[in-house]
């Protein structure tokens, strides 16, 4: 029971623990992001001129006493580059009289009249009109536009207070305002109507609460006679109109402006307007809701001003109201002057990752090295590390090709299909669920996307074969998928999430909180499915005793869905698309692959290069990878553009996207950080270093101890397994896989497999006996080193470096390993080796794919 290796305890601790210290400076670097490594010479703000300043919009027209607008005034540099100076100019009025302006530049009518708002600045100026209309008129008010926003700005609505499923001390509103007459009734009806008090509408105690005078477990939420305060009041002093169903209603906001290049610690103001069915557009900024994506690059305030931190980037700021959403994009470079460096352009992923290093200041690192390339293909696109001999061939191959000749021949090994075949597996829920009758199906599965992996199967016949999969296991493995994906809702919520890179969970209930889809949207992806019959049967071919129950998939001659909004059968309907009607007899999923799979369907292309692109790089240029919305933008979107319609054009072909994402210098370049790029996270201006996962990560330790370890229990007429990467479902069990991460496959997110190092893993590889058994086996590498005769240590060495590193050791590499060696002495010549590798797979460089 050796709690570590035992020479721990001995005269070579100081020996391990530098070897323990073996690792390249791009993991160690990445990991160590001190305050003293930030560049010194980051510029602030400075003090710009304008050659111009120009207003938005350049005239008013403000109806009624409510009626404010939110002025944007953009100072124009002499290389054209706008800024925000909204904030910074002096306002003007030529009659005080009618409207006022705030200095954050929010115009707000006092009586009627004309007027001109004159805003200055360095010399220059701008002029808005506006003229004011009917202000003493008491206007109709209407509940949904005006009253429900209210209640959503000021979270009244949001799901830790009134809009939770149970309400908040007796006092329930639908979420987020989705559903405007269920708020009505509790407003207005509910309780006998005691929360408004029409004959003194000061006095009612919706009101009372929300400005703090009577006792509020949401505390104070407005000012007495702010804005919000005299609409609600005004709105209770007419009596609570709900309004007419004639009235229009909001098809859309948009912000103004979409997207602006801001300096570090600068600010932006962002105007919001909704647009009416009647073609009317009104300024909502005060009344919607703001959100920044990245708190480190850009806040935002309530008032829809942003302000950029010291950090470089870019943030979008998602926009919410009334259920539509918008968002302002934050182009925030470094602002260094950077230095002219070389990118040539490998494929046409550099041509877009390159404009975004220029748009940001950011300088790419250097390409990698040999040695480090074949390691980090090998793993990304085989799970496997390479041999020394591959290593020592590949480097001194003197062919300019050669980098992507490795790419082409790594997609031709069967570890490839293998790899991505488990990665398909592991968010298509290929599992028993710790039944055992049913292993045929999820080896058939498994087999079948190996195959599909192997042969390259175009990614709209995969779609098509597995969503509108009919037959069993043995006539069409993809029929599988049915049997962990059962109801209506897992329908729409996998399909979305494995190939449209939605989350559309919350559409089932609500209308969705960052995103435009609605219930009637969601309900109508389910009726897709309206029509799927299921029958349980028992078939020949059991293991052992035990039954082979198998699920038949076939298509009913009719079939429905209900709506839960609406009580009734829902519409089938694609996202963005026009109701269906289905003949009797037909399969409807049919319908759903047929959209999913043109050429110009928005999603299923973006989802698919946008998850690839994650799995090279740690993170999607969409992230999370499958989250993938309006309020959620791209880090890079011409190059997400360009991946997907690269994609289509070559026959959906998953080999293609490999091949242009590892052939790219971007892909190529070295995870050691240059002071431009060492805090990039977004724009992959250098390689993430990420660690390997865990049946990676296990194989791996298997093929530099040459002990790779055995799975038990798999079926006598199927294939036997000698590595993780090739386990067909989630029921072999081994703690390291566990510790390490691998997901149980209940879930078709890639978040449920874990990357965080924490304490257990630690452990597990230093001490566990799963480990030291690996090291020790008698025939494994240490063994084999200790009993070769016709090599030198200094070989020896070499060895184990290139299989866990890809590289050759260092001098002061050679001097610590070979020193501790002859310490031991030649008695113990086996025992060294195991204590060098066991310190080599405990090292960053192993572990992580840098």
């Amino acid at each position: 029971d050796r709690p570590m290796r035992d020479a721990i305890y001995g005269p070579a601790l100081g020996t391990l623990v530098l070897l323990l210290g073996f690792g390249t400076a791009a993991v160690a670097a990445d990991a160590d992001k001190s305050a003293a490594d930030v560049p010194k010479n980051l510029p602030q703000t400075k003090a710009v001129s304008f050659k111009e300043i120009t207003a938005q919009p350049a005239e008013l027209l403000l109806r009624g006493a409510d009626a404010m607008q939110q002025l944007i005034l953009t100072g124009v540099a002499a290389n054209g580059r706008p800024y925000d100076v909204t904030a910074k100019v002096k306002y003007r009025v030529s009659d005080p009289k009618v409207v006022r302006v705030t200095a954050t530049g929010l115009v707000i009518p006092l009586a009627d009249g004309k007027a001109e708002i004159v805003a200055s600045l360095g010399g220059k100026e701008a002029r808005v009109a506006v003229q004011v209309t009917d202000y003493g008129v008491n206007l109709p008010i209407n509940f949904p536009n005006q009253i429900v926003p209210i209640f959503t700005k000021l979270g009244c609505n949001a799901g830790a207070c009134h809009g939770k499923a149970s309400g908040q001390n007796g006092f329930k509103l639908s979420l987020l305002g989705f559903e405007p007459d269920i708020d009505y009734m509790a407003l207005v009806k509910e309780a006998r109507g005691r929360r408004t008090f029409p004959a003194a509408p000061e006095r009612s105690l919706l009101l009372l609460k929300a400005i703090g005078e009577v006792p509020h477990g949401g505390g104070k939420k407005m000012e007495k006679d702010s804005p919000e305060y005299r609409l609600v009041r005004r709105w209770i002093a007419l009596g609570m109109p709900y309004g007419s169903p004639d009235d229009p209603f909001v098809t859309r906001i948009s912000v103004f402006p979409e997207h602006r290049i801001l300096d570090r610690e600068s600010q932006q103001q962002v105007a919001v307007y909704a647009h009416y069915s009647d073609g009317s557009v009104e300024d909502v900024t005060l009344r919607a809701k703001y959100e920044s994506n990245d708190t480190d690059i850009a806040t935002v305030s309530e008032t829809g001003q942003v302000q950029t931190l010291t950090a470089s980037g870019e943030a979008a700021i998602m926009v919410r109201y009334q259920g539509q959403v918008a968002t302002f994009r934050a182009t925030v470079p470094l602002g260094l002057d950077i230095p002219e460096y070389e990118f040539p352009y490998q494929t046409l992923v550099d041509r877009y990752t390159h404009a975004k290093f220029q748009e940001l200041g950011l300088v790419p690192s250097d390409l990698c090295t040999d040695e480090e390339f074949i390691r980090r293909a090998s793993l990304d696109i085989c799970g496997t590390l390479p041999t020394p001999e591959e290593v020592r061939r590949f480097v001194a191959d003197q062919d300019p090709d050669k980098r992507n000749k490795l790419v082409d021949a790594l997609l031709e090994r069967p570890e490839y299909a293998y790899y991505f075949a488990g990665k398909w597996a592991d968010i298509l829920h290929v599992r028993r669920s710790r039944q055992q009758n049913r292993a045929i199906g999820t080896f058939a599965f498994h087999e079948w996307l190996r195959t599909a992996m192997a042969e390259d199967l175009p990614y709209d016949e995969f779609i098509r074969q597995i969503i509108a999969a009919t037959g069993n296991e043995n006539t069409h493995p993809p029929t599988v998928w049915y049997k962990e994906v059962d109801s209506y809702q897992e329908y729409v919520d996998d399909t979305a999430q494995v190939f449209l890179g939605l989350r559309l969970a919350c559409a089932q209930c609500h209308h969705h909180p960052f995103e435009k889809w609605s219930q009637d949207d969601y309900w109508g992806i389910a009726a897709f499915f309206s029509r799927v019959g299921r029958k349980q049967y028992d078939a020949p071919g059991g293991f052992g005793n035990q039954r082979n129950q198998q699920l038949q998939v076939f298509v009913r001659s009719s079939g429905s869905v209900t709506n839960k909004r609406t009580g009734r059968p829902a519409q089938i309907k694609p996202l963005d698309g026009e109701p269906l009607d289905i003949p009797r007899g037909q399969d409807p999923r049919l319908k759903l692959v047929e959209w999913m799979t043109r050429p110009d369907n928005p999603f299923v292309a973006r989802a698919l290069v946008n998850r690839y692109w994650a799995h090279f790089f740690g993170r999607g240029i969409v992230d999370p990878l499958d989250d993938m919305r309006v309020t959620n933008p791209p880090s890079n979107a011409a190059l997400l553009e360009a991946l997907a319609k690269d994609f289509v054009e070559h026959g959906y072909s998953l080999k293609h996207v490999i091949r242009t994402i590892a052939k790219s210098r971007t892909y190529q370049l070295s995870a050691v950080p240059n002071k431009y790029n060492r805090f990039d996270k977004q724009n992959f201006a250098r390689f993430y270093p990420r660690r390997l996962s865990a049946e990676v990560l296990l194989d791996a330790i298997g093929q530099v101890t040459a002990s790779p370890v055995s799975f038990r229990n798999l079926p006598q007429d199927s294939y036997a397994p000698k590595r993780a990467i090739m386990l067909p479902d989630e029921t072999y069990t081994n703690y390291f896989l566990e510790v390490f991460g691998k997901p149980a496959r209940t879930s078709a997110c890639e978040c449920e497999r874990v990357s965080e190092a924490n304490l257990a893993q630690a452990l597990h590889l230093l001490n566990s006996q799963e480990i030291q058994n690996m090291l020790s086996r008698g025939g494994g590498r240490a063994d084999q080193l200790a009993k070769d005769k016709t090599r030198d240590d200094r070989q020896k060495i070499e060895e184990l470096f290139l299989w866990c590193f890809a590289r050759k050791p260092t001098e002061h590499d050679y001097q610590v390993a070979l020193s501790h060696i002859a310490k031991l002495g030649d008695k113990n010549k086996k025992t060294a080796y195991e204590n060098i590798l066991w310190a080599l797979v405990n090292t960053k460089e192993f572990l992580f794919n840098d």
